[in-house]
């Protein structure tokens, strides 16, 4: 996947984010924090894109594990991006 594909992931994810509607305290906790994690990964330089801060993966794996059942859609596109990152060696 080049960069720009990424981008368009992340993008996705993000608009996801923006139309997941949850309950529970810890699910919009859960998606606030994505929702930083994602702007500050954008922020960086792309030559350091493949290599994250270990609080987005376990934030993106722990968003699979609460929306699985809930927000299909939305865990479909974060484990899209976690095979991304687990190709990459991370």
């Amino acid at each position: 996947m080049n960069e720009q594909d990424l981008h368009h992931l992340l993008e996705r994810i993000e608009r996801e984010i923006k139309h997941t509607k949850t309950d529970d305290e810890e699910g919009r906790e859960l998606l606030h924090h994505i929702e930083a994690d994602i702007r500050a990964f954008r922020e960086r330089p792309e030559s350091e894109w493949m290599e994250p801060e270990e609080t987005f993966v376990g934030r993106m794996n722990e968003a699979v594990d609460h929306f699985e059942v809930t927000h299909p859609t939305l865990t479909s596109l974060i484990s899209q991006m976690l095979n991304i990152l687990n190709n990459a060696g991370i």
